[in-house]
């Protein structure tokens, strides 16, 4: 793929604890805007740590299931507007990565709290109700799926395919939430990526989507490219990242982008908070750019949305293209001491800075060792 010139953006959407839209995400960020707040679907007392980043759409009826279905269905609503195509889908392939699918629904139909049908358990059920998809996949692959799906999607187009939608959804989950919080001997008190007070990560949740097409639309001009997708499995450790695969996994975006570490104007960081992520990511990229960067600057937005899991990598490369068309790049909350392998870095902090910006790389790494990433370019 590295003489491609990339696989055409035709359109975006997404909804997040900061958003229900990839211009409210985006402008939240730039205000510096979190969207952590007081569990709203759990009951606090049973917890050290109280906070999440969730949307607030229950309206205070307490926890409804379906909630990662209903996501889903409004972020690829919106891509599909914004790329003029009509909702009723037929064969075209859609794609969608997650970590827990509608685990919380199971939780919730487990306690006898709320109905939930196995059928509705796999999204295939719903994307057929209302865009009538035919083809439909899900990809469980941790916090790097979206960026699989698209893999995936990519690979679609190559061989023939003329549109593909790609999505990721992820909704917190009461066992996930007990899990971190069990983890967590004392619980953040928000998400500090590539600082070295960071304490760990907070769930969050939300939806990405993006429709790709083969070739161009004439009509309607594409708001980027994919240039190139890399993703590798190393199974190093259960939890634990290696910094070699990151830093094998960027090498080989680059080379099917057919780009340098040179060109790449901004870095959309995995930046979970956590010790052993941040750092094993940190030294992926000195590997691959150098200790001390000059032109690339960097940005982790889970410090405002926390970790959405599935949707993440979406999350981030949408949010790329924006701070691309707009010239401005979001900042980094809670960063106040940089970690010794980030010290050189260019993070931006504090408050987003302007920026002309051409092409930008997308980090999103998993438990297992499952790593993707993924080169966009902006509009041009």
């Amino acid at each position: 793929m590295s003489e491609h010139t990339g696989w055409p953006i035709a359109g975006t959407g997404a909804v997040a604890a900061i958003g229900r839209s990839p211009d409210e995400i985006f402008d939240s960020l730039c205000a510096g805007t979190s969207g952590l707040h007081p569990m709203r679907g759990f009951e606090r007392a049973y917890y050290t740590g109280d906070r999440l980043y969730e949307i607030d759409d229950r309206g205070g009826a307490g926890d409804v299931p379906g909630r990662a279905t209903g996501f889903l269905l409004a972020a690829i609503a919106q891509a599909l507007g914004e790329a003029g195509l009509d909702e009723r889908l037929g064969d075209i392939p859609v794609l969608v990565g997650t970590g827990l699918r509608e685990l919380r629904s199971v939780e919730l139909w487990a306690r006898g709290d709320a109905p939930y049908s196995a059928g509705r358990l796999h999204f295939g059920t719903a994307l057929r109700e209302r865009f009538g998809a035919t083809m439909t996949h899900t990809l469980s692959n941790a916090c790097s799926a979206s960026l699989y799906a698209l893999s995936m999607g990519t690979d679609l187009l190559a061989a023939g395919a003329e549109t593909v939608v790609v999505a990721g959804v992820d909704a917190v989950t009461e066992s996930m939430v007990g899990i971190a919080d069990r983890l967590q001997s004392v619980a953040p008190d928000t998400v500090r990526p590539f600082d070295r007070n960071r304490m760990g990560t907070i769930l969050g949740e939300g939806a990405s989507a993006l429709v790709l097409r083969r070739t161009d639309d004439p009509d309607r001009p594409a708001l980027g490219r994919v240039r190139g997708v890399a993703v590798n499995c190393d199974a190093h450790h259960t939890t634990a990242p290696d910094a070699g695969s990151i830093a094998a996994a960027i090498r080989e975006a680059h080379r099917r982008a057919g780009a340098t570490p040179q060109d790449i104007g901004l870095v959309m960081l995995h930046g979970t908070g956590t010790h052993a992520n941040d750092d094993a990511e940190a030294r992926a990229i000195r590997a691959v750019f150098g200790a001390a960067p000059e032109k690339t600057l960097m940005t982790a937005m889970k410090s405002m949305t926390g970790h959405t899991s599935g949707a993440s990598g979406l999350h981030s490369l949408i949010v790329a293209l924006r701070a691309m068309a707009d010239g401005l790049v979001p900042p980094t909350l809670g960063l106040d001491e940089p970690i010794e392998e980030a010290e050189e870095f260019r993070i931006v902090r504090e408050a987003a800075v302007p920026a002309d910006l051409a092409l930008a790389q997308v980090n999103a790494f998993g438990f297992g060792g499952v790593n993707a990433v993924a080169l966009v370019a902006g509009r041009r």
